[in-house]
This record gives C-alpha cells, sequence and structure tokens, in this order.
C-alpha cells in the first residue's frame, strides 16, 4: 500500500474518532452544568479544555454558550468538531476509491449536517440532540467501514487510527481528572466520594468515556475512583479502555506486518 494511502486512512479515521469524542464530553459537560453551581463552572470548562489538550482561552471560559461555540463550530480551532469532520471528508476524498460508497455517503451526510448547522439554530432549540447526532453519525460511519469493506491494509491503518485517538483521549481525560481534582487526596482514592457534587464529577467522568453503564456491570453503581481508574486503564473487554484500545492497535499492526513480509 502506499503510504499516501495509508496515511489519508488514518487520519480519516482518527479525526472522526476525535470529533465523537468532543461531542460526547461537550454534551456531558452541558448536562452536568445543570446540577452545579456557577462558581464550579470555570473549573469544568477549563477541565474540559485541558483534557483535550486545547489552550484555555483567556476570556469566557466559564461561559457555556461560548465554549460550545468554540468546541464545536469553530472553524479557526483544527480540533473543533466541524474542523475534524471537514478534515476527515478531506482525506477521505484523497482515496476516495479506496473506501466504499456507503462510508464516503455516510461521511458526506455527516458533514453536510454540521456544515448547514449554526450555533444559534442548535443552542437554542436542541444541543443534546444535535451532539448525540454527531455520535451517532461517527459510530454509523465505524460500523459502515466494519460491513462493507475488505478487511486489508487499509481497513488496520483505518483501525489504527481510531484506537491510537481512542487511547490519547481516554488517557488524557483520565490524566486531567485525576490530576486536577480539588476534591481527591492521593491516599483518598479508595473512598466513596465525599458529597453530591464530587459523585457527579466521578460520574461524569465516566460518562465521558461511555462508560457509566459498563462500570456499573462490572462493579455495581458504588462510585470509587480506584475503581474507575482501574476500569478505564486496564479493562481487556470495555471498548474506551487503554488496555483494549492499545491490543486493538497490536493487533492491527501485527497484520500489517504479516501482510507485508507475506509479499516479500
Amino acid at each position: 500500500m502506499l503510504s499516501r494511502v495509508a496515511d489519508h486512512l488514518y487520519w480519516m479515521s482518527r479525526y472522526l474518532e476525535r470529533a465523537e469524542h468532543t461531542a460526547r464530553l461537550v454534551d456531558v459537560s452541558l448536562y452536568h452544568l445543570l446540577d452545579q453551581k456557577n462558581e464550579y463552572a470555570a473549573q469544568r470548562w477549563k477541565r474540559l479544555y485541558d483534557s483535550l489538550r486545547i489552550p484555555t482561552p483567556a476570556q469566557k471560559v466559564d461561559d457555556a454558550y461560548s465554549v460550545t461555540q468554540a468546541l464545536v463550530f469553530d472553524t479557526e480551532n483544527t480540533s473543533s468538531i466541524v474542523s475534524c469532520i471537514a478534515s476527515a471528508r478531506e482525506n477521505a476524498q484523497q482515496v476516495r476509491e479506496r473506501i466504499s460508497s456507503e462510508m464516503w455517503e455516510q461521511l458526506n451526510r455527516l458533514f453536510l449536517k454540521v456544515k448547514q448547522a449554526n450555533m444559534e439554530d442548535m443552542w437554542f432549540t436542541a444541543p443534546h440532540e444535535f451532539l448525540t447526532d454527531i455520535k451517532e453519525g461517527v459510530q454509523l460511519f465505524q460500523g459502515i467501514t466494519d460491513s462493507t469493506r475488505i478487511y486489508d491494509e487499509g481497513w488496520h491503518f483505518i483501525q489504527i487510527g481510531r484506537y491510537i485517538e481512542r487511547a490519547w483521549a481516554t488517557s488524557s481525560l483520565v490524566d486531567v481528572h485525576f490530576r486536577t481534582s480539588a476534591l481527591i487526596q492521593p491516599e483518598q482514592t479508595d473512598a466513596l466520594p465525599s458529597d453530591h457534587l464530587d459523585y457527579l464529577e466521578w460520574v461524569g467522568l465516566l460518562r465521558s468515556c461511555s462508560a457509566f453503564q459498563a462500570y456499573c456491570r462490572v462493579y455495581t453503581a458504588s462510585i470509587y475512583p480506584e475503581r474507575i481508574a482501574e476500569f478505564l486503564l486496564f479493562n481487556n473487554e470495555f471498548p474506551h479502555s487503554i488496555h483494549f484500545a492499545i491490543t486493538m492497535l497490536q493487533n492491527a499492526l501485527r497484520s500489517i506486518a504479516k501482510a507485508t513480509s507475506a509479499r516479500r
């Protein structure tokens, strides 16, 4: 496979995974604002920026409207949802012959949806529905990819892009949450959350990784920071854990190496 083709497939997949992750984090943050006092808003939005590795703006970090606009629609922000989906489509267009028609059609539908949307209409109607559509649109693309494409080297490069981004996103989210939580002390990580706000913060971390229900199936609904870290880092069956992502990444790399060796 040409390195140019592999590069485009890799970045197409990685940008879409980033868009889905950003949509989920923004959606969870907006939802949890309903249960928080205004003085905690700035802390939550700063944590969101830090977990996405985006520089925090000098102003309006506690303004939900401005933060959402920057992370969803700002084309000057290369990590915004609109920018990521546009970049994914641009990469897909460069290798149009290497992806299925169904993949291209779904990516186009997703691109047109975000291109035709605007902040005011989204904000004053149903931001949760819009962000859910983005998440489900990316997940549908991934499902279509797995169902309609040959599992050759190109498919494995798509998997590499997806799982590198997923491992990076989960590790960044866990790192920032544990490092910045003012309510957690190192010697207390195995204790139950001390109050309602503390509990919501840990539930928010799990929801940011689509992990709350999966965590409850393994550990019940008792929220322990130590168990959350163990689940998101080491669980080998949950798709958003780092262990799972690294395993899938390793499998893809081995498959590429095997295919390359077979042609020598």
